[in-house]
């Protein structure tokens, strides 16, 4: 078997993922701050472009691992039916503060935007960022944006989201757990959900049951936006 044979086998993918990840996890232990997947991102990063491997090559083996994401979402139910009492007694008060994120989360991307002077095309791109990657994609495609931009500040948004998310918020006087998942939640999507489930059930659920009312909510917002754009 050639190089190139060995690159596009599925195995090199998966094996480059498992090992900077792992690697990812003790530096974790190090310095809790630090989320694993941003470290085994940047990894991965580097060492592509070290070798000058392309990126097709390992996505070969990357889509493999990204099939495994639906059913790792679908596992977000549990804490979900676990804590459903919990979300019911506070429904009004939890949709109108992710209606609100999610809000706040669009109009602080276009301001930056405009601040830095940004294009068309950035602005559309980054819109969605504060949604999970398959929502923000589709608005990003439906507005003219760009999807693959739109990709990368979406990950980018969940892992500064889930590294300071939850210190941010306990520095600003945050301390239950409904107010911070519900937070993390709606502004650091599937990532930050992730990064709370690891310290606390009710915090998990909270910002899964956000996360999901984000993109929801967020759909609808874009609604008048997309013609705004039009």
């Amino acid at each position: 078997m050639n190089t190139s044979d060995w690159l596009m086998n599925p195995m090199f993918g998966i094996a480059l993922s498992v090992v900077t990840y792992t690697a990812a996890q003790h530096i974790h232990k190090r310095w809790r701050w630090l989320h694993p997947l941003f470290v085994c991102s940047g990894f991965i990063i580097l060492v592509l472009l070290s070798f000058h491997i392309p990126y097709a090559a390992y996505k070969v083996g990357g889509d493999v691992l990204t099939l495994l994401l639906g059913p790792a979402t679908v596992a977000l139910g549990v804490p979900l039916y676990k804590n459903a009492g919990l979300i019911k007694k506070y429904i009004a008060g939890i949709l109108t503060a992710v209606a609100l994120g999610s809000l706040t989360a669009i109009a602080s991307a276009a301001a930056l935007v405009g601040l830095l002077g940004g294009s068309r095309e950035i602005l559309l791109s980054m819109l969605p960022k504060s949604v999970s990657s398959p929502i923000a994609l589709e608005i990003s495609r439906h507005l003219g944006g760009l999807p693959e931009l739109t990709a990368v500040l979406t990950v980018l948004t969940g892992l500064f989201g889930s590294m300071i998310g939850k210190r941010l918020l306990t520095w600003l006087g945050f301390h239950d757990a409904i107010s911070i998942g519900i937070a993390v939640g709606t502004a650091a999507h599937g990532i930050g959900t992730a990064r709370l489930l690891k310290d606390s059930e009710l915090e998990g659920s909270m910002s899964g049951f956000a996360m999901g009312a984000a993109g929801i909510i967020t759909s609808v917002l874009f609604v008048p936006i997309y013609w705004w754009f039009r």
